[in-house]
């Protein structure tokens, strides 16, 4: 019998580009059977080989055919690519009330040369919440002696942004046979393509704006706060944050600044990479800046390269961004205004930000090097799902983590990460005066 015999994997939506396909045939060299539920006309398109069984009903009709085609298949394994969105989170459920195991990949915690593996939940809901660093010290066989470089780059974004137009390219094509479908967020995919090429339309022009705003701050000698902003209809950002737009956050963070920075500080807002402009940052800022009397000290960065910005930051502020882990790694004082895996008082400050901006706290490096030596051992997986090179560096090691009778986590720890785990974070986000303390 072969390893992956008796193994039945149940594949919903994933990355844009072939992993999936690619996944699934590495699977099956293995004995294992591997099904693929796919929603649109896109999920169509990226899959290549047997197995594939389109949903074409209303959402409401989900959990029905999704318990059918497990029980019809015999399915044993459920692999979605984050829990958040609507056809995942039932799914997730459904898995632990019948008792499947239930797979997550995400983007990497440690990105851009990693992705994560984990079970039973990610992000906010992740089992590291059930973990201390206690835990992760007996754990590890030895000490960590160095912090593990921290790249300043998202990573395979050419090859992401290319697969993502071949993605909604085939959504948009195949879509009057799927009626029925439902995207994860909004606006939808016709609304985001016209964004994306009004994006590329106006790449130059950004990008010269984006290297004058870079040289501006780095080139003043007054300090600077760095806000590390989210893409606001991620669902990192929605589902495990206060906040529902980017305004809420950029006018608790303002407020708190104007009240406790000394006067001659400078806060900075830099976009995220893959900002597309659904939501004006710039107007958007600058309005709020105006309210708050902060005009001539707030600046905003339309993306451009983050190591070099955090090399000359006083401290760096964001809601849960995986971007945090390079402000840790350089010892930067940082506030986290939202659930993330990394929200421990050791790394994380639970000052209000009022006093954070005046006098920050800074993270033990020590107990990071700890945890980020725990991360590369269990849960962060070498490679990434939108470069050729990439696939095949995660294909040599995903399949085994996917047949393992553990998660990465309890393979470490034992018991200590066992799946039915006290969820540390559960229940609705705290509220942006619970997490940053006395703001009016």
């Amino acid at each position: 019998m072969t390893w992956g015999a008796m193994r039945r994997f149940l594949f919903l939506q994933g990355p844009h580009g072939p992993f999936l396909s690619q996944l699934a045939r590495a699977l099956r060299a293995t004995g294992a059977d591997v099904h693929r539920i796919g929603f649109n006309a896109g999920d169509r398109a990226m899959w290549r080989g047997p197995g594939f069984t389109g949903f074409h009903g209303a959402r409401e009709d989900w959990p029905a055919f999704l318990a059918d085609t497990c029980a019809r298949h015999g399915i044993t394994d459920l692999l979605c690519y984050g829990s958040t969105r609507w056809m995942h989170r039932d799914a997730a459920a459904f898995a632990r009330a019948s008792g499947l195991r239930l797979h997550l990949v995400e983007e990497g915690y440690l990105r851009p040369f990693w992705i994560t593996y984990e079970r039973d939940g990610a992000n906010g809901d992740s089992l590291l919440a059930s973990l201390s660093l206690a835990d992760m010290a007996r754990a590890l066989d030895t000490a960590p002696t160095a912090l593990h470089e921290a790249p300043d780059r998202w990573g395979d974004l050419r090859a992401h942004m290319v697969w993502g137009a071949a993605y909604h390219a085939a959504l948009l094509a195949g879509r009057r046979h799927w009626p029925a479908f439902t995207p994860h967020r909004s606006p939808g995919p016709a609304a985001e393509a016209r964004l994306h090429l009004r994006k590329l339309a106006t790449l130059p022009l950004r990008m010269l704006a984006r290297r004058h705003a870079t040289a501006r701050l780095l080139g003043t000698a007054r300090p600077y706060h760095l806000v590390l902003l989210q893409l606001a209809h991620d669902a990192n950002f929605l589902d495990h944050s206060p906040f529902r737009d980017q305004a809420g956050l950029i006018d608790l963070v303002l407020a708190g600044f104007a009240t406790g920075a000394p006067a001659h500080h400078v806060l900075a807002f830099k976009a995220h990479p893959l900002e597309d402009g659904r939501e004006p940052l710039r107007p958007l800022i600058d309005r709020l800046a105006r309210a708050h009397g902060l005009s001539d000290r707030v600046v905003f960065l339309p993306g451009g390269k983050l190591g070099p910005l955090l090399d000359h930051a006083r401290t760096a502020v964001t809601v849960n961004s995986t971007s945090a882990h390079q402000a840790l790694w350089r010892g930067l004082p940082l506030k986290a205004l939202g659930r993330s895996v990394y929200d421990r008082p050791e790394f994380v400050s639970d000052q209000p930000l009022p006093e954070f901006f005046a006098a920050p706290r800074s993270p033990d490096r020590d107990a990071y090097a700890l945890y980020r030596a725990f991360l590369l051992r269990s849960s962060q997986v070498p490679g990434g799902f939108y470069s050729r090179a990439g696939r095949r560096q995660l294909l040599r090691q995903l399949p085994d983590l996917l047949l393992a009778p553990t998660c990465p986590y309890a393979a470490l720890t034992g018991p200590a990460a066992a799946p039915q785990h006290k969820r540390a974070l559960a229940g609705p986000p705290p509220t942006p005066l619970e997490k940053t303390g006395n703001l009016p």
